[in-house]
């Protein structure tokens, strides 16, 4: 069964809506680390990104690029122009076609891990998103099944609670943010685990 225009709406749909239900969890994990404000900001973000995609009409990749323009417009800051990167990257990958084969949708995992790095040159291990998306990626081009993929992302941003923050608002606090996972780490595992679902097969 093919991933099609409309399913690439809903996907975004899901990232909206899961953000929206784990807004006061990933904002209290920020506030440990950081100001506070990470699940607002995701909430935002991927709301606006989901209605543009709503109301985009063509490709995948057309869709990919109005989710990714209305993402920053939402939030500037930090993960605004990492994860509007990133979907512009995923739209590259899925190509200007109306539809995949659903198994190739894993594919946009390490594009949107590339876009990522290109934007914020971060590296895994830093105590960012990109230690939930990085593994994940590894886990796609290596051939991996969707169940791995999101083990990879879920355990990467798991490990987080046992770095020191060394890039972002969080790297001020040194040794102090030891324990506390990283929260772009764990909303970035809660949407690989959405799109590990969607790229299932279906009956």
């Amino acid at each position: 069964m093919d991933f099609t225009t409309t399913d690439l709406r809903a996907l975004f749909a899901a990232f909206a809506a899961k953000m929206a239900a784990e807004r006061d969890a990933l904002c209290a994990l920020d506030g440990a680390i950081g100001d506070g404000d990470h699940g607002i900001a995701m909430e935002q973000g991927m709301s606006a990104a989901a209605k543009a995609a709503a109301e985009t009409e063509g490709t995948l990749q057309d869709i990919c690029n109005a989710a990714a323009k209305a993402f920053l417009n939402a939030i500037g800051a930090s993960s605004g122009p990492l994860y509007a990167t990133g979907f512009l990257r995923a739209g590259k990958a899925l190509g200007p076609v109306n539809a995949i084969l659903r198994e190739n949708l894993l594919q946009i995992v390490p594009a949107i891990r590339d876009g990522i790095v290109h934007r914020g040159k971060a590296e895994p291990g830093q105590k960012t998103m990109l230690d939930a998306w990085d593994p994940a990626a590894e886990a796609v081009l290596s051939g991996a099944d969707t169940t791995t993929v999101s083990n990879r992302a879920n355990e990467g941003a798991k490990a987080t609670s046992g770095m020191i923050a060394r890039m972002g608002r969080a790297e001020r606090l040194q040794e102090r943010s030891l324990g506390h996972p990283d929260p772009g780490a764990i909303s970035a595992a809660m949407l690989i685990n959405i799109i590990a679902s969607a790229a299932r097969t279906r009956p």
